[in-house]
Parts: C-alpha cells; sequence; structure tokens
C-alpha cells in the first residue's frame, strides 16, 4: 500500500478548484487534502465544506509550519509563489508550484537554495512535459537523422470558455482584503521595475504572458530540441497579446507563434521536421477531462507517405504529473520539472524582451 501524502494548498480559486483539487480527490490512496489557505474567507469556508477539510487559514505561512504535512501547493497569485516556496522549504515541506514558479532570476535562485539547503522535493507544474504522448514524441524527435525546422504554436481562446463548460462550476469570491489587493499590486511593480527597468507597459504584459500560457510552450521545446542558441527576431501584434518569436539553434531554426483571442478552441502544438518525417504533439485545454493528447508522425518510406495518430492515455496529464511526484517523494523518483529546470525559461523569456527592446529603439 502507498503513503498517502497529507496536502497543504495555498490559493484555493480557479486552478484549484478547476484542476487539482478535483484531481487528488480521485487519488485516496496518495494524496490527502489535509490544509486550505486563502486570504478570501469565502472561498476557504466553500472549499472547506465541498472537500471536508477543516484545517482552513489565511496565512500561508501558519499554515506551513504545520507539522502534520507533507506537501505544499502553491496556486495562489504568482507574486506570492517564492516567499511560499522558500517558506514551505524551511519547513521541510514538499513542494509543487504552478508555472510561472517565479518571475526573477533572483526569486528563481533563492527557491533553489531553499530546496537544495532543506533537501526536499519541488515539482514545477509543466504538466505538458507528463504526457504520454509527449514523452513518446521526445523518443520519436531523439531517433531523426536531422532535424531541418520546427513550430510550436499556442494560440488558444479565453479560459473562462472551457471552464464554464467543466462541469466543475469554480466560485469566484469578491471578499479579498483591500490592503492584500494592494500589497500584490506593490509586488507585481516590483517585479515589472526589476526585471523590465523603465520598459513599456506592452513589454511587461507580454513578460507575464511569458510566464503564464508561454512559460508551457517553451518548457515543451527546451525538453524537445534543447536550449535555442539566440533569437533571431521577434514582434509583438498590433492588438491584443499575440507574439511571433523565431529562436536559432545551431542547425535549425524553430518558429513560436501564441496569443490568446476569443474563438472556442484550443490549438496547441509541438511539431519537429526532418528530411522524411515529422512529429506532432497536439495538446488540448487543460479544462476538461479526459481530452487525449495526441502525437501525430508522417513519415515517407519508399515514396509511400504514412500518418500515423496515437492516443496513448486518456488520463489527463495532471493526474500522470502527480503520480510522477507522489513516486519522487515516496521512493526517490527523480523529478524533470524541477526548479533548476525552470530557471531556463526564465532565461528564456530575457532572450526574447531583450530583441522586442531592440525592435522598440
Amino acid at each position: 500500500m502507498s503513503r498517502i501524502l497529507n496536502v497543504g494548498i495555498v490559493g484555493t480559486g480557479e486552478v484549484a478548484q478547476v484542476i487539482h483539487l478535483p484531481i487528488l480527490a480521485t487519488m485516496p490512496d496518495k494524496y490527502r487534502v489535509a490544509a486550505l489557505c486563502d486570504i478570501s474567507e469565502a472561498s476557504l469556508a466553500y472549499n472547506g465544506e465541498k472537500y471536508k477539510v477543516d484545517q482552513l487559514y489565511t496565512n500561508a505561512k501558519e499554515l506551513v509550519q504545520q507539522s502534520h504535512l507533507d506537501v505544499i501547493f502553491i496556486l495562489n497569485s504568482d507574486e506570492y509563489h517564492a516567499e511560499v516556496a522558500i517558506d514551505a522549504a524551511n519547513a521541510g515541506k514538499h513542494v509543487l508550484i504552478e508555472k510561472p514558479m517565479a518571475l526573477t532570476l533572483a526569486d528563481a535562485d533563492a527557491i533553489i537554495e531553499a530546496k537544495n539547503r532543506n533537501q526536499v522535493k519541488m515539482l514545477v507544474g509543466y504538466m505538458r512535459r507528463y504526457a504520454p504522448a509527449f514523452v513518446a514524441a521526445i523518443e520519436e524527435i531523439g531517433g531523426m537523422d536531422d532535424i531541418l525546422y520546427a513550430r510550436v504554436r499556442d494560440i488558444i481562446g479565453p479560459n473562462a470558455f472551457f471552464v464554464d463548460q467543466s462541469g466543475l462550476n469554480p466560485r469566484r469570491f469578491a471578499d479579498m482584503p483591500e490592503v492584500a489587493l494592494h500589497d500584490r499590486q506593490e509586488r507585481a511593480e516590483k517585479i515589472a521595475s526589476e526585471v523590465l527597468g523603465e520598459a513599456s507597459a506592452d513589454l511587461g504584459n507580454i513578460y507575464r504572458f511569458l510566464g503564464g500560457l508561454g512559460s508551457h510552450d517553451l518548457s515543451v521545446m527546451r525538453e524537445a530540441l534543447g536550449m535555442p542558441k539566440a533569437v533571431a527576431g521577434a514582434t509583438l501584434g498590433k492588438k491584443g497579446n499575440f507574439l511571433n518569436v523565431l529562436f536559432e539553434y545551431e542547425t535549425f531554426n524553430v518558429s513560436y507563434e501564441t496569443g490568446v483571442d476569443y474563438q472556442g478552441r484550443f490549438d496547441a502544438h509541438l511539431e519537429v521536421y526532418g528530411e522524411t518525417k515529422s512529429v506532432r504533439v497536439e495538446y488540448e485545454t487543460p479544462y476538461i477531462k479526459g481530452l487525449p493528447i495526441k502525437l501525430i508522425i508522417n513519415e515517407t518510406i519508399d515514396g509511400e507517405f504514412k500518418e500515423t495518430v496515437r492516443r496513448p492515455t486518456y488520463t489527463d496529464p495532471y493526474t500522470i504529473e502527480l503520480i510522477a511526484f507522489h513516486k519522487a517523494i515516496t521512493m526517490g523518483g527523480e523529478i524533470k520539472t524541477t526548479p533548476e529546470d525552470y530557471r531556463n525559461d526564465l532565461v528564456i523569456f530575457n532572450m526574447i524582451i531583450e530583441q522586442l527592446k531592440t525592435n522598440l529603439k
């Protein structure tokens, strides 16, 4: 029988209600939600009653000190991720931290230092990289003789379109203390100043966008292809958060395009092109449970073109990610989406921003 880990959750907003709490409820042999924390007392009361959790906190520093907790899930606003992660590590807790883990290199380095000093496990929530279709794609890409080109695309409709049809009916509450909202704004401004200096508001918005949706794409790109050598070009759309980037690798280029519009579709994929073979992973919205992630392989052998579509599983990648995390904690398994791994994404964010700054000169 596997060891059951007691979980404390910091942040009971949409991602907790739509993703983590429902999935944890399906894994009682591995996890038990033992405590919740949020600055909204109404959200705490609602989710505490719904998931039968009676240990409720409005202060994350108090929650991480509870001796019976094994793991802290950090699902609150990203301005607080580093602080909570470091406090949890210093309290000897393992940590799952949703992306973006941090938005500055200094915060990322502080998290890494706390993790290593306290010898705890930390997993950054890059569930796309745990999907069996993606794992199989990595093997296929590794077997290609030569890569000619690759494309990363993530153009989606608003999350609410999918969330409102998920059947989970997340509740949104407006009882946030005014002092907390003011503190969050101050932290956001400090992060922007540290990272961007006097850059325009547009660059600030795109940096936060990269930390959100973009971090998934760039993390997948890194595992599949490694770190890019340089950014050959980057441009922002004239309206909205649309971004095009051209990455240079040693012998090929990668085109990255991303944005959010108001269509009800989710178009996210990685495709790698070789001489006679291409490998494509197509992702679905994570807000509708059970939609399959597909691996599509095109090959031309002896003049015959063949397309193979694989759907390795209908199990959602969040569940697979949590199984891997449980194994890492209880059996010493490896975690691939570590804070050290995440730090590389911040390096790429900064490469993109520097290119965009050049365009503005």
